[in-house]
């Protein structure tokens, strides 16, 4: 990895349970719904499902992950954590949301929600990013939502699998504040880390178009649109390179089921200097935690080395 690491940064200077938390609550039954529902949408066939993707993904817990979080922000090294927690949900098409009840309507879904923690000086970064994905692997994320909140404000963005991308964001900054606008649908860099956990050999390559991760967008401020990416993947590494943005991302995996990752890179241009967000894994453990909301619960936290 640090090979290869040296080496894009050399291109990069040369290019310049019930519980009261029920939304969380996971129905265990959905395995009843493996064979996922296709839309008129749909242009691929469904991705039959593995016996073990069932056994893991479906046993009633969710998959939670600490990193360790190098967060390169205003020119300087942050350190926080990151967390990576993954779950199967059956997912109301229409609607949009998670569902309550199963249904034969409903979307068997891989979904993930993404945080990252750390300060700025004196004021702390709070960043949550949520991706829903089809186990079928046959069409885009249904839904991407991203919000962040820091001592300036906050900001929220959404988009919605319709007949196109529907996009709405906010935002306290000028030029960003509230908007609503339709996109031609392309691939989303939010949905890639969900693509890789179902089969990371379907993953995109060549060149291709990306909309970048909403958080990329809204830190660097902009456009939620496609840019051209160079899209390579060998054995446990997968990187994207943004030929318009001075960008890279690349994201180290188990070559091995269940696909786990296990560190990602992201370099960017940040003034007249390249800098580099490196997330690294601490542990990675199965929970229902939308069961563990006691105090007593707290102890997990040192498990996965969050406190």
């Amino acid at each position: 990895m640090k090979k290869t690491y040296k080496s894009l940064i050399f291109v990069f200077t040369i290019v310049l349970g019930l519980t009261t938390s029920y939304s969380c609550k996971q129905d265990t039954k959905s395995n009843n719904l493996l064979a996922a529902n296709t839309t008129s949408q749909n242009t691929k066939p469904t991705e039959p499902l593995s016996q073990e993707f069932k056994d893991y993904w479906y046993a009633g817990e969710a998959e939670i992950s600490s990193y360790k979080l190098e967060q390169a922000r205003y020119g300087e090294m942050r350190e926080g954590n990151a967390v990576l927690i993954f779950v199967t949900e059956d997912f109301l098409p229409e609607v949009q949301v998670k569902a309550d009840n199963q249904s034969s309507s409903n979307i068997p879904v891989l979904k993930l929600n993404a945080t990252k923690n750390f300060n700025t000086g004196i004021y702390p970064y709070s960043i949550m990013q949520s991706t829903f994905y089809p186990v079928a692997n046959n069409q885009h994320a249904l839904k991407v939502s991203s919000s962040m909140q820091e001592w300036c404000g906050h900001v929220y963005a959404q988009l919605n699998n319709k007949d196109k991308f529907n996009i709405m964001s906010h935002s306290y900054f000028q030029g960003e504040a509230d908007e609503n606008f339709k996109l031609d649908k392309a691939i989303l860099e939010n949905e890639l880390w969900a693509q890789l956990r179902i089969n990371p050999k379907s993953l995109p390559t060549g060149s291709i178009s990306v909309i970048p991760s909403f958080e990329f967008s809204r830190l660097k401020h902009v456009d939620i649109k496609p840019y051209f990416v160079d899209a390579t993947l060998s054995d446990g590494l997968y990187t994207l390179t943004y030929q318009n943005l001075n960008r890279s991302l690349v994201i180290k995996f188990n070559p091995e089921f269940p696909h786990d990752i296990l560190e990602w890179e992201e370099m960017f241009q940040s003034g007249t200097k390249v800098m580099s967000t490196k997330a690294t894994k601490l542990k990675t453990i199965k929970s229902p935690y939308w069961q563990k909301n006691d105090n007593a619960s707290a102890i997990l936290r040192d498990t996965l080395q969050l406190n």
